[in-house]
């Protein structure tokens, strides 16, 4: 059997991945615009070949002879992971769940179907007249296919909805945008990893954000502090949703909304594993489990093995926004270095220019203490 697999996307949020897959003994085979970045040179064979280039790329697995395709952090990637993977025959999500997954007003229409917990929403392009609908504020304004707290706005009123709206479907590849009630609550997302559709919860992450009106995500925890009660309501809330959307063999990473009450509402789920260290890294260190190893095993066909790989330890990953960032990560280089686990992406050159989560400063990841 061939042992070269497909990897789409080049960033550090895919060096894990094409790390582990050469550790595995497969032959990495990258692609990804040519922009210097750290997998162009991690990969055993790298392809200049944008990753949406989807018949470009499946061409060139053809002539490869793939065993398997994967990305992880990704929702563009995913799409042409899903693409190729089901051209030629290899694990995969449906073209329908791809679409589910990676645009959210199908999946709020897949959600409201087979009643899954999900806010009501509005879909809306250039044509659409604002003045004419009735909304109940807060609202959430944001494109229909970006992640990443890309184009993401929070309205307490009518004063500014038209320039969100703009905003947001610039921001997008389609040019529609979503307008949906607020949901209250704390932020969480869940990793799942799934195989002939069924599925697995890995670890459930509490969120730290910026809060309004942008909502860019600080850091997360894990494991989350929530009750075996909790976890348990929230594990039947997204199994049944990735049943709604169609995953069967991928990883995924869920987010929702917790209320004071107990109400969850779901906000998103990617066919992916999260971004931010989340599936790379957190899952490992406060589960023991390789979830990394998982994607690319499901990736070929194979069952994700289970076996813890070191001893589960809770962990936060901290994002560097500003100076006092910066200067925290250097007191625990100093004062703690054994909580210090990992520093990625170090950029301190963006501190006072970020947008969203592509260009924060950088992020490092230590054991918690309360």
């Amino acid at each position: 059997m061939s042992k070269n697999l497909a990897i789409i996307g080049a960033s550090y949020l895919q060096l894990p991945l094409i790390e582990k897959a050469k550790e595995m003994g497969y032959k990495t085979h990258v692609f990804a615009w040519a922009a210097n970045d750290v997998g162009e040179a991690a990969a055993d064979c790298f392809y200049p070949i944008s990753i949406v280039e989807k018949d470009v790329i499946l061409d060139k697995c053809r002539e490869i002879g793939i065993c398997g395709i994967c990305s992880i952090a990704s929702d563009l990637a995913a799409v042409t992971v899903n693409y190729v993977a089901h051209a030629l025959g290899l694990p995969c999500n449906s073209p329908q769940s791809t679409a589910r997954s990676t645009n959210k007003h199908l999946m709020r229409l897949a959600f409201a179907e087979n009643g899954d917990p999900s806010p009501r929403s509005l879909l809306v392009d250039d044509k659409t007249d604002l003045s004419a609908l009735q909304l109940s504020y807060p609202v959430i304004v944001k494109p229909t296919d970006r992640s990443g707290s890309r184009g993401i706005y929070k309205l307490e009123s009518a004063s500014g909805l038209r320039e969100a709206v703009q905003a947001a479907l610039q921001e997008g590849f389609e040019n529609k945008a979503l307008i949906e009630e607020y949901a209250e609550g704390q932020e969480y997302s869940v990793e799942c990893i799934s195989y002939h559709g069924e599925h697995h919860m890995l670890a459930m992450t509490l969120k730290y954000t910026t809060g309004a009106p942008h909502f860019i995500e600080t850091g997360h925890r894990e494991p989350a502090p929530v009750s075996d009660e909790t976890y348990e309501k929230v594990r039947k809330v997204v199994y049944h949703a990735l049943d709604s959307l169609g995953i069967e063999n991928s990883a995924s990473h869920s987010e929702l909304k917790i209320a004071s009450d107990g109400t969850i509402k779901l906000i998103e789920i990617g066919g992916r594993m999260g971004g931010d260290c989340i599936g790379s890294d957190l899952v490992r260190y406060s589960t023991g489990y390789d979830f990394v190893r998982m994607v690319i095993q499901v990736a070929c066909g194979e069952a994700p093995d289970f076996t813890k790989v070191c001893k589960p330890s809770p962990v936060e990953s901290i994002f560097i926004f500003n100076e006092a960032d910066l200067r925290e990560l250097e007191r625990i280089q100093r004062d703690e270095p054994d909580r210090l686990l990992k520093i990625v992406d170090y950029h301190p050159e963006n501190i006072g220019k970020i947008t969203d989560s592509s260009n924060r400063a950088g992020c490092y990841i230590r054991k918690f203490s309360e």
